[in-house]
């Protein structure tokens, strides 16, 4: 197994030279597909965490140590450069904030149909489930558990920097778009370079 990294950190004006450099690097859009869809830097591929984490062997025979991760903060994409590090993979860089960063620089993106990103659903899911579970306890006896149970999650989720329930939430219908085919995302790969 590798030793651990720490991801190269790049801000959006560095990424924005070496994508202007004779040999610009590729790039890895980890957010779910509808976050992609909605904006993304050109050029770049989408691969969701959870692809990328399915697939990672299979992505490190096409990918090399020129990649930059990238999400909406740089969350996602520090777990994916951990997951292509256990996969034999080191050393790749993540955009510094995301695409926070990139379109509050005035970099190039294309934009698409407006979406929620993911931290946005979270925060009204658990935000919703808590208010239930609260409110709900005058009524139902017990019902605070439900409440528990989710700042549990939260707490859980921050200190081991995932989200159980962003995962869940990146599978459904909404955050899906038509035309994302997993396997296609890594024939792309395969073929891009």
């Amino acid at each position: 197994m590798t030793a651990p990294t720490t991801p190269r950190s790049l801000t959006a004006d560095e990424l924005r030279a070496k994508l202007d450099s004779d040999h610009p690097p590729r790039l890895l859009d980890v957010r779910s597909p509808a976050e992609f869809e909605a904006a993304h830097i050109p050029g770049s591929y989408n691969v969701p965490l959870d692809t990328l984490r399915e697939h990672r062997e299979e992505l490190t025979e096409h990918l090399d140590t020129d990649v930059v991760l990238v999400c909406r903060s740089g969350q996602r994409a520090g777990q994916a450069e951990r997951a292509l590090a256990e996969a034999g993979l080191p050393g790749l860089s993540v955009l510094s904030g995301g695409m926070t960063s990139w379109e509050k620089s005035g970099a190039p993106t294309n934009y698409g149909q407006e979406r929620w990103d993911m931290e946005r659903q979270v925060r009204l899911v658990a935000g919703s489930l808590v208010l239930v579970g609260a409110l709900g306890s005058f009524l139902v006896p017990g019902l605070q558990a439900l409440s528990a149970f989710v700042g549990g999650g939260l707490a859980f989720a921050a200190v081991s920097n995932t989200c159980a329930m962003g995962v869940l939430l990146s599978r459904m219908p909404w955050n899906r778009t038509p035309s994302f085919d997993p396997r296609k995302a890594v024939a792309q790969l395969a073929g891009g370079r």
